[in-house]
């Protein structure tokens, strides 16, 4: 029988909440402090890479997978993280998870090369993937269904703040203390998160919670995912044609094919494919990859602009981006509200349609675009994408079962992993593309001496990114000229990025028009009583 109460969702049993314990605020702010330190690890590394790369003196390839084993892990393991959050509970899930975070974390900062780096960056993406479910799951059995968006606006603003502060407290860490203090603030963090969760969280879980596990659907699960990712990693640097690229990319599809098969033909399925009957739920999904390809496709050159165009560092780059993020910490609350009120569709229709007219307002930017247009552009892209984030969670999450809250935290997660990787890749690939076409024609005008084709390759390669190569590749009379053409070749390719990419934002305004509202489910008038006496008195 239902535990629930009017503070409490139906359909969910477990201990009663007593004083701060089972609490839905409290709730919120414990996986709030969990779920910050994996959102500031997010952008806190970036920082410290380069330190990495000097101290440990690695190669680029080395240091690109601190990153990568990473987000693999994260992608591959996020849906089986959280149906393990439905089967033996999401605190237990949860608490797991920020231990073993802060538990890996310093032993990153206490590794002297780059391969035990890279391993235990591996198994923090297995535990920061059992974290962000089950942080869903557990708001998703905790709150009512009322309620359940404004706790997710809550949490949102507290994972962009958390991201926002990566790059300036990582600056600060690595120019100050060390690279090592970028990992090692993550055990005084995990500490608070264990402690909190151990006081406020309560075994609180669906009554139809799943008794056994697929191992099968896992491992394709795993497979497909793993092979797709890392298929899209690597497209860049390996090719869209290239035999390697169309292998892991044909795997993915036949993993997938395998894994609809299984899950069709399973007892007790990892993913029930009952679940894409929900419209609003499909649509939402799909709306989450749509939203992060072309957000952090897009996003994935900004970095670059204003690091090597603009000239500026790590740091003062992150506090450039203030405008972006300070509008999504403000923005997410407000949207949580506002989608209580009238429900998702509206809300996440205009902020797709806001995060296109400022993707396509970035296309405009020139070399020496002034950093006041430069923010207005930003802060109307946080204000579109606020009541998205918001919204996309809150129509996954909620149209989902109880008994499924931890799977669709998984699936949210691992879409927005799937749609950045795909948006990083294939913006990319456009980027490439044109610097290709247009870097010629300019280095021509420029009258610049002729290159070799290894000099040419070089140049451009330099140009995707927009650095200007060292002083002596060219007489010195030609370095303003030579700046000049790589930094406007690099704004050419970004336009086309950024045009795609507000492209893509309206397509995603449209599938919005799909989302809706969940259906509340009516809850009992009637006092708590613990699961273990069977609804008896």
């Amino acid at each position: 029988m239902s535990t629930a109460t009017h503070d409490e969702p139906s359909g969910v049993t477990g201990t009663p909440a007593s004083g701060l314990r089972g609490r839905p605020w409290p709730t919120l702010l414990a996986v709030a402090v969990g779920v910050m330190m994996v959102a500031l690890d997010s952008t806190i590394v970036a920082i410290a890479n380069p330190a990495i790369q000097q101290d440990l003196h690695a190669s680029l390839a080395d240091v690109q997978w601190i990153t990568n084993g990473y987000l693999l892990a994260l992608a591959v393991s996020l849906i089986t993280a959280g149906k393990l959050g439905d089967r033996f509970g999401h605190r237990q899930t949860f608490l797991v998870g920020v231990a073993g975070f802060a538990v890996t974390s310093a032993a990153i900062g206490l590794s002297d090369s780059v391969a035990a780096i890279v391993v235990f960056r591996v198994l923090q993406g297995l535990f920061g993937a059992l974290m962000q479910p089950s942080a869903l799951g557990l708001l998703r059995v905790t709150f009512p269904p009322d309620k359940l968006n404004m706790a997710i606006g809550i949490w949102s603003g507290v994972v962009g703040a958390s991201t926002a502060a990566g790059p300036i407290i990582g600056g600060l860490l690595v120019q100050h203390v060390s690279w090592e203090a970028v990992f090692f603030i993550n055990v005084p963090v995990g500490l608070a998160a264990l402690v909190v969760g151990l006081i406020i969280l309560t075994d609180a879980r669906a009554e139809r919670a799943p008794k056994s596990f697929d191992v099968s659907g896992i491992v394709l699960l795993s497979g497909a995912m793993f092979c797709l990712v890392w298929g899209l990693i690597k497209a860049p640097a390996w090719g869209w044609g290239d035999l390697r690229t169309l292998g892991f990319l044909a795997a993915a599809v036949l993993a997938f094919a395998g894994f609809t098969l299984r899950e069709s033909r399973a007892t007790e399925p990892l993913m029930p494919l009952a679940m894409f009957r929900s419209v609003p739920l499909s649509a939402g999904t799909v709306l989450m990859v749509l939203m992060a390809f072309s957000f952090i496709g897009g996003l994935f050159f900004v970095t670059f602009y204003l690091q090597n165009v603009h000239g500026m560092s790590p740091v003062e780059s992150g506090v450039h981006l203030l405008p972006l993020t300070g509008m999504m910490i403000v923005g997410a609350p407000v949207s949580g509200v506002v989608i209580s009120r009238f429900g998702p569709r509206g809300p996440l229709v205009v902020g797709m349609l806001l995060t296109a007219v400022s993707l396509w307002g970035m296309s405009t930017l020139e070399a020496d675009s002034g950093m006041g247009i430069t923010s207005l552009w930003f802060v109307l892209l946080g204000l579109g994408l606020a009541p998205v984030m918001v919204g996309t969670t809150d129509v996954i999450v909620s149209n989902a079962p109880a008994e499924l809250a931890g799977v669709a935290g998984g699936l949210q997660q691992s879409a927005m992993q799937v749609g950045g990787s795909l948006g990083t890749a294939v913006l990319g690939v456009l980027m490439a593309s044109r610097v290709g076409d247009v870097f010629p024609e300019k280095w021509a005008e420029a009258n610049l001496p002729r290159l070799s084709p290894e000099e040419a390759a070089t140049m451009e390669d330099a140009a995707q990114v927009g650095v200007a190569p060292p002083a002596g590749v060219l007489p010195d009379r030609h370095a303003e000229t030579l700046s000049d053409v790589i930094h406007s070749s690099f704004i050419s390719g970004m336009g086309l990025a950024f045009t795609v990419a507000g492209v893509v934002a309206l397509v995603a305004a449209a599938v919005a028009l799909l989302t809706k509202k969940a259906e509340l489910e009516k809850v009992p008038d009637k006092a708590p009583v613990p699961a273990s006496t069977g609804g008896r008195p």
